[in-house]
């Protein structure tokens, strides 16, 4: 059974046919009920915008560059209300993650100047340049580690 999705359509005034929008469709979730729309620009978790997200960070749009690894040109687009890609959606959703790990480690201000500070943790990587290297695991263990007071 196909799933049916519906074409957001912008309102015309008395007398004209409603014009479609170029080529943009809503995504469709099934129901138990049936196929019903969602919105038509997916948004990073709980409504915040990628500005918002970069913001919170304490980082310019370069550095959330490297960290994302989407496209300046990409990230200020988004910032401007371009709707997110199903992929870009889950990698902001990824760092808002990390962002709210972080904060339990360490107070959110310094969170941006520790991303782009050698660590001795990661044999003197910079904790970004470990998540360009596709290792953010390793992130995540540190997290666990300092949170919970283990030892290295």
């Amino acid at each position: 059974m196909k799933t049916q999705t519906k074409r957001t359509v912008k309102t015309a005034s008395p007398g004209k046919q409603p014009k479609r929008v170029a080529g943009r469709k809503a995504h469709a979730v099934r129901t138990a009920t049936g196929p019903r729309a969602v919105s038509a620009t997916p948004r990073p978790p709980d409504g915040m915008s990628v500005s918002a997200l970069r913001e919170s960070l304490h980082v310019g749009r370069r550095f959330f560059s490297r960290l994302t690894g989407f496209s300046e040109r990409a990230l200020a687009d988004w910032e401007n209300a371009k709707p997110l890609s199903g992929p870009s959606l889950l990698k902001m959703r990824e760092i808002e993650r990390l962002r709210a790990a972080l904060c339990g480690i360490m107070r959110e201000e310094f969170i941006g100047t520790w991303l782009d500070t050698p660590n001795p943790a990661f044999e003197g990587l910079k904790p970004v340049e470990v998540i360009e290297r596709g290792q953010v695991d390793r992130i995540w263990r540190m997290v666990y580690e300092v949170g919970t007071g283990q030892p290295t």
